[in-house]
């Protein structure tokens, strides 16, 4: 029998192939295969086991009572504390709370509002500071503007709590609806702002009470550190029982202190309701109240004070040092009814 084998379209090495070669395993495909699932396993190990992927911090976080600090902090899924918040919240950003609850204590490093007005966000500071203010180990020290509204900070404890809040590094910082208690540790401050660098501090409708130890502590002291200067304007307030109500002290080394009090009751404080101490302060008290203390008003160095429309009643002594009256005052049943001088000019 013959066999035809047709050449067309064939090499003659066709003719010389072996038939069983098709069959054979091809190394080199074999090889890419396996290296191909290895990088896909890689790749899989990788996505799985790898490094997580940074979220951005968001402009708004939300904390609640039953929150978790391993949540995103939004409002569907709330953090449990400040401190958990803070962390996910881009500076310039805003810390709400979702209902009443301990929040716990925070130190803030960059611009930040924490805004619990219309319920309340309460921290506990046994032995420690409520809230600290401190950008100096950021990138641009002296800077953060930080506004607190609408919370309830109490020092109560075994051991009580140093400072409601502390500002030491900052440009600006914001009080409102705040209420600040039992704060009588050394230094046992209800704000202590003491800027290392200027700045300014603006207190509203904030109650402080029970602070201050022995002859220390103060519900609002502004005591600046070396060349820096301070401005606080302190407004509607209510400030009861320490050893000072509010102090302006360049003992620091301040470059100056400007001091405005208007609408701002504070009474039963042992020592002075209003003190300025040093040089290079001047402090205006204004539509107040200065009663059941000490010292109603103490200018102390090369300090003034000037006060119109206000009450001083109750006091051991009224008044003592540079303090200057716009003669309007209702000065009446101290221990000591000094009377200031008139302000240069008089009132207009």
């Amino acid at each position: 029998m013959f066999i035809v084998v047709s050449l067309e379209g064939s090499s003659g090495n066709e003719l010389l192939r072996d038939p069983n070669q098709e069959r054979r395993p091809n190394v080199w495909s074999k090889l890419v295969h396996r290296f191909s699932l290895g990088l896909l396993y890689l790749t899989f190990a990788f996505v799985l086991l790898g490094p997580p992927v940074a979220h951005a911090q968001a402009t708004r976080t939300w904390v609640s009572g039953v929150g978790d600090d391993v949540n995103p902090c939004s409002r569907t899924a709330p953090c449990k504390t400040f401190a958990g918040a803070i962390s996910k919240t881009a500076a310039g950003g805003e810390i709400n709370c979702l209902d009443p609850g301990g929040y716990g204590t925070v130190t803030i490093t960059k611009s930040i509002s924490i805004l619990c007005s219309g319920t309340l966000g309460s921290v506990l500071a046994s032995a420690t500071n409520g809230i600290n203010i401190n950008d100096s180990a950021s990138g641009s020290p002296g800077t953060v503007v930080v506004y607190l509204e609408g919370l309830d900070i109490e020092g109560a404890g075994t051991t009580p709590g140093l400072s409601g809040i502390r500002f030491t590094s900052g440009a600006s910082l914001h009080v409102k609806n705040v209420t600040i208690r039992d704060f009588t540790t050394s230094p046992a401050h209800g704000i202590s702002f003491a800027p290392t660098a200027s700045a300014k501090l603006i207190v509203e409708n904030t109650t402080i009470s029970n602070t201050g130890t022995g002859a220390a502590g103060a519900a609002i002291v502004v005591n600046p550190g070396s060349g820096a200067a301070a401005i606080a304007m302190i407004s509607n307030s209510h400030l009861h029982r320490g050893t000072f109500g509010v102090a302006g002290d360049s003992s620091g080394g301040a470059a100056g202190i400007n001091i405005v009090v208007r609408d701002t009751v504070a009474n039963g404080f042992t020592n002075t309701a209003f003190l300025t101490t040093g040089n290079n302060i001047g402090m205006l008290v204004n539509g107040s109240a200065a009663t059941a203390s000490g010292t109603g008003l103490v200018a102390n160095g090369g300090s003034t004070i000037r006060v119109g429309s206000s009450v001083i009643v109750g006091n051991g002594t009224s008044v003592s040092g540079n303090v200057l009256s716009f003669w309007d005052n209702r000065i009446n049943g101290n221990n000591v009814d000094a009377i200031p001088g008139p302000v240069p000019g008089g009132s207009h």
